[in-house]
């Protein structure tokens, strides 16, 4: 990442209510039976040139917030791991409860816009899970507003992907997600190890209905995973 590692400030950003969302995710879990399941929550964002428009009207930072106030219940400190990815994924980097305020403006600015490598940052992802030794399964948050660089490379490496205890929640911003929509069914896989969801105007998307669509399949995957002997 090229932006500063100090801690910044929080002053110029509005606050947000965090314990509300919170909340909204801790029903969601009820609902699909995950109450007091752990697990770590990856997000992983879009940075191609296209997603400009949704940097600029918060709704990246918006995801951050609903993100955080889900691993709020899930992880156990209640931090999240943001990933972005262009040509290429930069390192993860955590965002946690003290330093949320405004976190996605101030950092994307320091990462360069580029393509839309998905490969790169699944990659990242499962590299930095296998790293960090979790015993719990992962749930990530993988944001576009597009089409991938290489659609079979995706597709293969999400089959590669199905044996590791890492659950993909692809949310699509905007209107191109044909793509998206063929990852949630691709067949070939160890087990179904994705889901979709569509917010086509993120603004006009309830926090409800988002920790519903993102909780709903991530349940099922558990269930299919601890059969399959991938999580304990």
């Amino acid at each position: 990442m090229l932006f500063s590692k100090n801690k910044p400030t929080t002053d110029n950003y509005p606050s947000v209510d965090l314990i509300g969302l919170m909340r909204k995710a801790a029903v969601s879990l009820e609902k699909t039976g995950l109450t007091g399941q752990r697990a770590a929550v990856y997000l992983v964002l879009d940075h191609s040139g296209s997603m400009s428009r949704f940097y600029n009207r918060g709704d990246v930072q918006r995801l951050a917030e609903q993100a955080l106030g889900l691993s709020a219940n899930l992880d156990d400190d209640g931090t999240v791991p943001i990933v972005y990815f262009g040509t290429t994924a930069e390192e993860p980097f955590d965002v946690r409860v003290t330093d949320y305020q405004g976190v996605i403006d101030r950092t994307h600015r320091g990462v360069r816009w580029g393509s839309t490598d998905y490969v790169s940052a699944m990659n990242r992802v499962a590299a930095d899970y296998r790293r960090s030794g979790a015993a719990t399964p992962a749930l990530v948050i993988f944001q576009t507003d597009g089409e991938p660089n290489h659609r079979g490379a995706v597709e293969q490496t999400l089959r590669d992907l199905s044996t590791l205890p890492i659950f993909f929640a692809f949310v699509g911003f905007g209107d191109r997600v044909q793509f998206l929509e063929q990852l949630d069914t691709l067949t070939g896989r160890h087990i179904d190890n994705a889901s979709f969801f569509h917010a086509p105007d993120p603004q006009r998307v309830s926090d409800e209905d988002l920790y519903d669509g993102l909780t709903g399949e991530f349940a099922q995957w558990l269930t299919a995973a601890r059969a399959a002997g991938i999580v304990r």
